[in-house]
């Protein structure tokens, strides 16, 4: 046993490069995952830097100083942030609060629906079967009121901190891009000098990484506008709210879509029943989705993430039930840095481990 454990250690830990990247990875991962909560304001700072940090790049080769360039986007930055908090966030709150009060309407007609399929198909589904299910409905609408209660009364006890946050994050955010290259070279000072291997992957990590959230951030806005414009044309209930959603949605790949589409229709299918006007907004959603997952995603991720389908759910569960919506988010590029390692990684077979030179 113990010659099969030194076989896979020669195999896979015989350069103490790999032994630097292994304890660069599990530091960063241990840091994540104990402090993760505590740091969260510094987190999210750190992903709106390195959002921003691609226009600040732009704006030097227009040969603007850093420092003017940092400025313009910074304010630009804060002026989205503010108009998002006075005219969106305003508007979701109120949709949320009407559908919420609209939900028992709609759990009723949904139940005289219900008692309506025995007696239009007795061989398929009968009145036990329906009572259960109507006991089921009613289960998850007392817990889905009692959810949403409970996040007002979060929501309402930690004000305080949700304001404080808005602080706290664009000062870090500025602070960041504004002197990025001192702090990188402070966090340096701390790591082996040795380091090439790490090096290595981290170049072309950081590339795809950078990409990667930069796409998604535009693909959300475009897919949330274009759902938007939609359902406002459509003249459908909860327009912002569901439009919201659906560029939520597209974190998660494949299942987000399928989930959302649920809301979708049953909000269409309550305002206008099984007419024309449904019929045209699950077309509608149905095209949205087409052409975000054939034309949209192509155009921004093409060569970024070469990963299976399976590896992306796969990482979507293990990194979202791990952080939650943020490990939902970076569920893929997470999985990307484990394949840039996996790829990167020196493997020494017992033919071509290398050798110690004898005396000649």
């Amino acid at each position: 046993m113990m010659h099969i454990l030194r076989r896979w250690y020669d195999r896979h830990f015989s350069d103490p490069q790999v032994v630097i990247l292994a304890f660069l990875l599990t530091l960063g991962f241990a840091v994540v995952i104990f402090a993760g909560r505590l740091l969260a304001p510094l987190l999210a700072s750190i992903v709106f830097a390195y959002l921003l940090e691609g226009a600040v790049r732009h704006l030097q080769m227009w040969r603007l100083p850093r420092m003017v360039a940092v400025i313009l986007v910074f304010l630009v930055f804060l002026a989205l942030l503010v108009a998002t908090l006075l005219l969106v966030v305003p508007v979701l709150g109120q949709q949320i609060t009407q559908l919420v009060e609209e939900l028992p309407n709609m759990v009723a007609h949904g139940q005289n629906l219900l008692l309506q399929l025995p007696e239009r198909y007795p061989q398929i589904v009968s009145e036990e079967q329906v009572r259960e299910i109507m006991g089921a409905i009613r289960a998850q609408t007392i817990a889905l009121g009692q959810q949403v209660v409970n996040l007002t009364l979060a929501s309402a006890m930690h004000i305080a901190t949700i304001m404080v946050y808005l602080v706290i994050v664009p000062l870090m955010v500025f602070f960041l891009l504004k002197d990025r290259d001192a702090i990188l070279g402070w966090i340096t000072g701390f790591l082996p000098r040795d380091r090439g291997l790490a090096n290595e992957v981290w170049e072309e990590v950081n590339l795809k990484i950078a990409s990667y959230v930069r796409g998604k951030f535009i693909e959300i806005l475009i897919v949330w506008a274009a759902s938007y414009l939609t359902f406002i044309f459509l003249d459908l209930n909860y327009a912002l709210l569901l439009s919201f959603m659906v560029g939520i949605s597209v974190i998660i790949p494949y299942v987000g879509a399928a989930v959302v589409t649920l809301p979708v229709a049953m909000v269409a299918y309550f305002q206008w029943g099984l007419g024309n006007e449904f019929t045209y907004v699950l077309v509608a959603y149905a095209i949205i989705q087409f052409l975000d997952g054939n034309v949209l995603v192509p155009l921004l991720f093409s060569e970024v993430v070469n990963l299976h389908p399976v590896a992306i759910i796969a990482a979507v569960i293990l990194f979202g039930g791990l952080w939650g919506l943020w490990g939902v988010f970076f569920a893929i590029p997470l999985a990307t840095l484990i394949q840039a390692v996996i790829r990167s990684w020196p493997r020494y077979g017992d033919e071509d481990r290398p050798r110690e030179e004898g005396p000649v």
